[in-house]
């Protein structure tokens, strides 16, 4: 086992999250059970949770990549206010699905480059009757995360990939790795 592969723990994602964003957002990156979901700050939780699924490193990340991407209002609503249906969509309901995934499953495959770690699109559709075109989904995906590459990653998305670049990469340690992220986010304040 490498070194970086030591370093892959949900504690230590979630601790660059937590420690780049919390105090400006008051948003958490939290461990979940079955579904992934975002839920804004309420009466009994005084801080918005993006909520990953089943302690998969891999949602974590996914799930960021949301959170960088909605704006202001959206994160005032659960699950940013988008629809989501389950396994089992057809055709169109399919590339509607797509289509809100290729920006969010971009900024994904580099924060897991910036991780060190292989990157798969997921089409999510495993019990779908629509045919599901993985190969022409995942070009789509790609060309957004050179977009992204070429003009920038929006705010967020770039602190976050900083710290983790700065973590995983660089091998800083986590609150040097924080420190780079704020720096990025706040370069643009």
């Amino acid at each position: 086992m490498s070194n970086t592969q030591q370093r892959w723990t949900l504690e230590d994602v979630i601790g660059l999250f937590d420690g780049v964003f919390a105090e400006r957002y008051h948003t958490r990156l939290v461990r979940g059970d079955d579904e992934p979901l975002y839920r804004p700050a309420d009466d009994r939780t005084p801080y918005h949770q993006i909520i990953f699924a089943h302690g998969f490193f891999a949602s974590a990340l996914h799930e960021v990549s949301h959170w960088c991407i909605a704006g202001a209002e959206r994160r005032q609503q659960e699950d940013y206010g988008y629809w989501y249906l389950p396994d089992g969509r057809n055709a169109e309901q399919q590339q509607a699905f797509e289509r809100a995934e290729i920006a969010p499953q971009a900024l994904e495959s580099l924060f897991a480059q910036a991780c060190g770690r292989e990157f798969n699109v997921s089409v999510d559709n495993l019990g779908g009757d629509a045919a599901v075109d993985r190969e022409a989904f995942a070009k789509k995906v790609i060309e957004r995360a050179e977009h992204y590459r070429e003009t920038g990653l929006p705010i967020r998305a770039n602190a976050f990939y900083c710290a983790l670049t700065r973590y995983y990469r660089h091998h800083a340690p986590l609150a040097t790795a924080i420190e780079h992220g704020k720096a990025a986010l706040f370069s643009h304040a």
